[in-house]
Order: structure tokens, then C-alpha cells, then sequence
């Protein structure tokens, strides 16, 4: 890349210490050793999900991503997964690069004992008061993550995401991330100044990712439009949104909120359980999708870039089309201000 990239490029590339700012979101059941490998090989930031990993096979995860990159990668942590805890213990004694924490917001013990293992923390930020609390808290960095990402996702779009956060706070590096699937995109998230910026969708489809063929071909197939958040029915069942391709999968999940409800009712589970069983089901109906191929019942997590992305590609292609694109858009921008 030439000195205009690289200029747009070095506060994001310092702090993950990849050649490109250019991450891929921890996907669980995609981002596995061989994914996260080859994108940090390719010269981006890979992340292996956390989820609800046991303890032991999360440290062999991670053993095997060292064996197959010298690079350094991060680890996603979902802070209401019952493993965490463990996790977090494990992390801090292998002293991985990243730890970035999702699925809710850490609290201060938990970045405090992060950063004392020498690791850098990421967290997410759907809010500028959330953002200046992580900060208060000591986080290194930030994304900023749009509700038109996959997976798990807050309730506010990325473009109202960086007029509340990234224009306000330039304390930490803040990454971008929801929606995003082409250079051009990523070239006016870093003239706008984000450190970099994180794909999950189109690195979901890439020839290296272990999703099984019909997950990827219901991917091709589907529109932006096709992909849709949960809704929450009771505030008793805190569910934190989750946007997929519409599917009968997506109708189990609706039942199974108003069961859960109902037996909250009639006092015959606690909160908790109810909970547990929410995030279990998402953990069972992901992996039938992404391993087995069940694009009928299973999850087909997927962000609204869906709708951009035509087929499989390598990491090389996608990296090269990214790269190319960025490039081009900052001598476009260059040019027209001349």
C-alpha cells in the first residue's frame, strides 16, 4: 500500500500490531483456529469466539491458532455466557494480544484484571455514556457495532453510532463495524477517523470458513432485507437481539420466549434458568446451521451485508478486493479536493 493508505492505516495497525486494521468479528462456530489463522496470515486481525466454549477447549483453540500464525489475534468473550468466568482465568494466564469483551459490558475487575496480564481489551459501545463508562473502566479501544451487523447486535444503526461516539471521543482507537462489505465503506469510516473497521458477514462466506455449503449458498441467495432482528416479548427475559435470516429457526426461538414467559409466570423456573436456556438455544440452532447444514431450523446468523456479497472467496481475494477499494476511494476523495 502506498504512504496515503499507510497514513489512515497506522493508528488501528499499531494498536492490534496487524499489517491492516482490518478485523474479523468473532463468529461463533466460524471463527475457529484455521479462519482467524488465515486472516491474521493475510495481514488482518482475526478473533476467535469465546462463546460458551468450555475452559479446556477454548486453551486448544488457542494453542492450535499459535501453531498455525506467529501473528497476534484477540479473543471474544461473551460476559453472560456461564463459561466466562473460567474463560476469562484461562485468557489471563495464556496472556493472549486482545481480549474483547461483548455480549454485555464488563465490569471494572474484570478489564482491570484483562490488562493486567499484559493484554490489550476491546469492548464494545452502544452508547456515548456506555463508551465513557468503558473508558472510566481503563478499556484500551472500542467498536462501535450497528444494529446492521449479525449475530448478537444493539438496537442503534452504525451511522448514529459514530455521530454519538467516534466524533466525540478520541481518547482510544474505535473501530467500526456492522454492515460493512466493500473498501470503498472502509475507506470513509477511516476519513472519518475510525482506526479501522470489522467484517463478520463476508469473512463468514470466505473458502477458508468451516460454514457448511448451505449455509453459504442461503447467504448468496439472500437480500439485506432478509436479515432480521428478535424482538424482546418480556422484560423479565432480557434478550439481547440477535439478527438472522428469517427461517423456521426464527419462529422456535419466538415460541420458545413466550414458554419460558409463561413458566416464569407460573414460578416455575428462575430468571436465570430462563436465560441460560435462551443462550443455549442460540449456541444448538448456529451449530446446526454452520456444521450440519440445517438451513431450516438452525440459526443463519448474518448481517444486512448479506445482500452484498455475491459468492465464496478466498481470504487473499477478499483482502485484495478490500484493499484495492480503500485505495482507490482515498485517491477518488484526494483528487476531488484538489
Amino acid at each position: 500500500m502506498d504512504a496515503l493508505s499507510e497514513r489512515f492505516f497506522n493508528r488501528g495497525s499499531e494498536f492490534l500490531g496487524s499489517r491492516y486494521p482490518i478485523m474479523c468479528g468473532a463468529m461463533t462456530w466460524v471463527s475457529d483456529p484455521k479462519l482467524v489463522a488465515a486472516i491474521c496470515n493475510a495481514g488482518g486481525f482475526g478473533c476467535l469466539a469465546g462463546g460458551n466454549t468450555p475452559v479446556e477447549i477454548l486453551r486448544k483453540q488457542i494453542e492450535e491458532t499459535r501453531l498455525l500464525t506467529d501473528k497476534p489475534f484477540a479473543v471474544n468473550l461473551v460476559t453472560i455466557a456461564p463459561a466466562y468466568p473460567g474463560q476469562l482465568d484461562m485468557l489471563c494466564e495464556m496472556k493472549v494480544p486482545v481480549i474483547i469483551f461483548a455480549g454485555s459490558f464488563p465490569r471494572g475487575p474484570a478489564v482491570e484484571q484483562a490488562k493486567a496480564s499484559g493484554s490489550k481489551v476491546l469492548a464494545f459501545a452502544s452508547t456515548l455514556s456506555i463508551a465513557r463508562r468503558m473508558l472510566g473502566y481503563g478499556v484500551d479501544g472500542l467498536i462501535l457495532e450497528g444494529m446492521e451487523a449479525g449475530g448478537h447486535v444493539g438496537h442503534v444503526s452504525l451511522t448514529v453510532l459514530l455521530q454519538q461516539v467516534l466524533f466525540e471521543v478520541q481518547d482510544v482507537p474505535i473501530f467500526a463495524a456492522g454492515g460493512i462489505a466493500t473498501g470503498k465503506m472502509c475507506a470513509h469510516l477511516l476519513l472519518m477517523g475510525a482506526a479501522g473497521v470489522q467484517l463478520g458477514t463476508r469473512f463468514a462466506m470466505a473458502k477458508e470458513s468451516c460454514a457448511h455449503a448451505n449455509f453459504k449458498r442461503a447467504f448468496i441467495r439472500a437480500q439485506a432485507r432478509d436479515a432480521i432482528s428478535t424482538p424482546q416479548f418480556d422484560s423479565r427475559l432480557p434478550v439481547v437481539a440477535v439478527r438472522a435470516l428469517r427461517n423456521k429457526g426464527l419462529d422456535d426461538f419466538n415460541r420458545l420466549q413466550l414458554d419460558l414467559i409463561e413458566k416464569l409466570d407460573r414460578g416455575e423456573i428462575p430468571r436465570a434458568t430462563a436465560q441460560e436456556e435462551v443462550e443455549k438455544f442460540w449456541m444448538g440452532a448456529l451449530r446446526c446451521a454452520v456444521q450440519d447444514g440445517d438451513v431450516d431450523r438452525g440459526s443463519l446468523m448474518a448481517g444486512q451485508s448479506v445482500g452484498l456479497i455475491d459468492g465464496e472467496e478466498s481470504i487473499a481475494e477478499i483482502f485484495a478486493d478490500l484493499l484495492g477499494g480503500i485505495e482507490s476511494e482515498l485517491n477518488h476523495v484526494r483528487s476531488s479536493l484538489m
